[in-house]
C-alpha cells in the first residue's frame, strides 16, 4: 500500500466476472425440474378400469312334457323371459321316470338333447322359477311330482323361501284341469314358502275371447293336447310368451324393492 492511500489489488486475487458468467452459463444450460403431475389435470393417466359385466337375472322354465305339448309352451314362454332386459330364460327339464320300452310303447318322441335335466339343488340358483307340466286326474304328473319330492333337503333348510314361482299346463280335453292341475300344484310351493305368481286377467282381451278353444286360465298358460296330435294354437302359444314375459317383470320387480 502506497502512501498516495490508493489501494491496488494484490496479484493473488483475481476478478470474479469470469467465473460469474460461467456459473450463469451453466445455470441456464441445465435441464429445468419436471414437474409434478397433479391428479386431475389432463396429464394424469388413469388405469384401465375392469369391464363391466352384465348380471342378468335368471328365470328358470322347469317342465316335464310327454309329448311335446308342454315342452312348446316352455320354449314360447322363454322368448317372453329374453325379451325383457336384464332377465334370461332357462330352460331345463326333470328326469323321465318311464322306461324307454315304455315310452316307446306310448309313441313318445325323443327328448330335445338341447335342454338338460335339472337337480333339485339348481333350483337355488334362480330368481324366479315357472314349472309347466301335463295332467293327471287334474293333478300334476308323476315325473314332476318325483321332482318335487327330491327337494327335501330344500324345503328343510327353506332354500326356496321367497322364490317366485308360477305354473303352466297341458290337459287332453276342455275340462281336464286347466285350472286344477295348477290350484292342486300350490301346495308344493307353500310349503317351500315360494310366492305364487298367476297372471290372472293381465293378457287383456285375449283373455276373454270365446271365438276358439283354447287352453290357459288365471292360473297360468295352458294347451289343449287332445289325443296328442293336435299342437298348440297361436292363441296358447301367445299366452305362453306373455306369461314369460309377465314373470320377468315380477322378478325385476321384488329384486328392485
Amino acid at each position: 500500500m502506497g502512501k498516495g492511500g490508493g489501494c491496488f489489488p494484490s496479484k493473488k486475487q483475481q476478478p470474479t466476472v469470469a467465473s460469474d458468467q460461467a456459473i450463469t452459463t451453466a445455470e441456464r444450460s441445465a435441464p429445468l425440474p419436471t414437474e409434478e403431475k397433479i391428479e386431475g389435470s389432463e396429464e394424469v393417466v388413469e388405469p384401465a378400469g375392469l369391464p363391466v359385466v352384465e348380471t342378468k337375472l335368471k328365470i328358470f322354465i322347469v317342465f316335464y312334457s310327454m309329448y311335446g305339448h308342454v315342452e312348446s309352451l316352455a320354449k314360447q314362454m322363454k322368448k317372453g323371459v329374453d325379451g325383457t332386459d336384464g332377465v334370461e330364460g332357462v330352460l331345463y327339464r326333470v328326469a323321465e321316470t318311464l322306461s324307454s320300452d315304455v315310452l316307446e310303447k306310448m309313441y313318445a318322441p325323443p327328448k330335445d338333447p338341447s335342454i338338460p335335466e335339472i337337480s333339485a339343488a339348481e333350483l337355488v340358483e334362480a330368481d324366479g322359477i315357472l314349472f309347466g307340466f301335463p295332467t293327471r286326474y287334474g293333478c300334476m304328473a308323476a315325473q314332476m311330482k318325483a321332482f318335487f319330492d327330491s327337494t327335501g333337503q330344500l324345503w328343510r333348510e327353506q332354500k326356496l323361501a321367497g322364490k317366485p314361482a308360477g305354473f303352466f299346463v297341458s290337459t287332453g280335453t276342455q275340462g281336464g284341469g286347466q285350472e286344477t292341475t295348477a290350484w292342486t300344484a300350490i301346495t308344493q310351493l307353500t310349503h317351500h314358502g315360494m310366492l305364487f305368481v298367476p297372471i290372472g286377467y293381465t293378457f287383456g282381451a285375449g283373455m276373454f275371447k270365446m271365438d276358439e278353444i283354447r287352453g290357459g286360465s288365471p292360473y297360468g298358460a295352458g294347451v289343449f293336447a287332445g289325443d296328442g296330435t293336435r299342437q298348440p294354437s297361436e292363441a296358447e302359444l301367445s299366452l305362453a310368451e306373455y306369461q314369460g314375459k309377465y314373470m320377468a317383470s315380477i322378478v325385476k320387480k321384488l329384486v328392485d324393492t
